[in-house]
């Protein structure tokens, strides 16, 4: 009986272990020329509500309604889809953003096909920065 007591306390040791390495981020590099790169598309009224569309129609269902990373597909993912109100994504640049919008990686796709004018990946970007808390 002990025994068993002991192995269930062991998987469930190795259960939250495993649990907290699978949001563990990995840091994602930009290239120097692409952060620097600067949003040619002025935040306005009318790109924050384009930006707000895109937002709703491609990336609301993993990172959420108001971009918490809480969204109905969160849970499905391998990667935390991250809290974009916090300072780790605000304090980047417009640049690095724009690059892992257009880029992807791993659960997080390209969108340089599904959103194909660099103007509304901008607008993208404009209306990340209205995520802040």
């Amino acid at each position: 009986m002990k025994t068993r007591i002991i192995a269930l306390c062991a998987l469930a040791g190795l259960f939250l272990i495993g649990a907290s390495f699978r949001f563990q981020p990995k840091p994602w590099a930009v290239p120097a020329a692409s952060a620097s790169k600067a949003n040619p598309v002025k935040t306005n009224a009318e790109s924050i509500s384009e930006g707000k569309s895109l937002w709703n129609q491609h990336c609301s269902s993993c990172h959420g309604k108001n971009g918490l990373g809480d969204g109905p597909k969160a849970a499905q993912l391998k990667t935390e889809p991250g809290d974009f109100s916090k300072s780790t994504t605000q304090n980047q640049t417009d640049g690095s953003l724009f690059f892992k919008v257009s880029e992807g990686r791993d659960d997080m796709p390209s969108f340089k096909k599904k959103i194909p004018e660099d103007e509304d990946r901008w607008n993208l970007v404009n209306f990340l920065r209205t995520l802040k808390k």
